[in-house]
């Protein structure tokens, strides 16, 4: 069984048929909300709205842990995680799916580790590819299967949030080497990392990021859900089509 974490934009998963919702405890306190389990392409599949079933949790405010930690106690094979974010490289624009494979993480004051305290051994993880190559691989696979374009590759800038960046600041990122900016990315990935679940995630770029492109002078929320609602369907024809692949 695979896991299917949306963000913004993918709050509900109306594809999913069969459902079923099942309340889950961690020692992290309590999930962004009850699992939706159901069936996509078939196979069994969990899905959890990391922003709540509302989207009234911001990005700093998430239980990353009692997320990742529900998931790791569902034993699922891999997780795949939906995105949006902003285009800070030039030609990954509005309406551009990417699968990254970097992560720069600028966020702090997050509950990031599942290894901490004074009862816990210092336990370091490897983490110098962030993503999984095998369920990279498949998005990328699957992606080709249904005819939709993704970049494969890209380095995801991640920010401490609510509010979107400056124009200096993505001005650093695009220094530093990020290519897309997003807010939920970290620490996410890492904890994922540590519980050993196979991990990647599939961008869906919803706008240029500050100070480029269309976003020179400012970013026009109101713009942007008609980008994402579209980004979003093709983005869930991957999933699809990757859940039908992974048997």
């Amino acid at each position: 069984m695979y896991a299917i974490i949306g963000g913004s934009g993918l709050a509900k998963l109306s594809a999913l048929q069969n459902t079923r919702r099942q309340v889950m405890r961690t020692p992290y306190g309590e999930p962004s909300g009850a699992m939706t389990f159901g069936t996509l392409a078939g196979r069994e599949v969990v899905f959890l709205a990391r922003h709540g079933y509302g989207h009234t949790i911001a990005p700093h405010e998430i239980n990353y842990r009692a997320n990742i930690w529900a998931l790791k106690d569902l034993a699922v094979s891999g997780v795949i995680a939906i995105a949006t974010c902003g285009g800070v490289r030039h030609d990954l624009g509005p309406g551009t799916l990417v699968v990254p494979d970097q992560i720069i993480d600028y966020t702090h004051s997050r509950k990031s580790t599942f290894f901490e305290g004074t009862e816990s051994p210092v336990t370091h993880v490897d983490f110098t590819q962030p993503y999984s190559a095998r369920m990279r691989r498949l998005l990328i696979e699957a992606a080709a299967a249904c005819d939709e374009s993704v970049v494969d590759g890209a380095t995801y800038a991640c920010t401490q949030g609510p509010r979107l960046e400056t124009a200096a600041e993505i001005e650093r990122i695009a220094r530093d080497g990020g290519d897309v900016v997003g807010m939920t990315g970290m620490p996410e990935a890492a904890l994922a990392r540590e519980a050993g679940l196979d991990y990647a995630a599939l961008g869906v770029v919803v706008n240029h990021a500050a100070g480029r492109g269309d976003s020179k002078h400012e970013i026009k929320l109101e713009d942007l859900d008609h980008v994402m609602n579209a980004t979003i369907v093709r983005a869930v024809r991957i999933l699809e089509e990757a859940v039908r692949r992974a048997g």
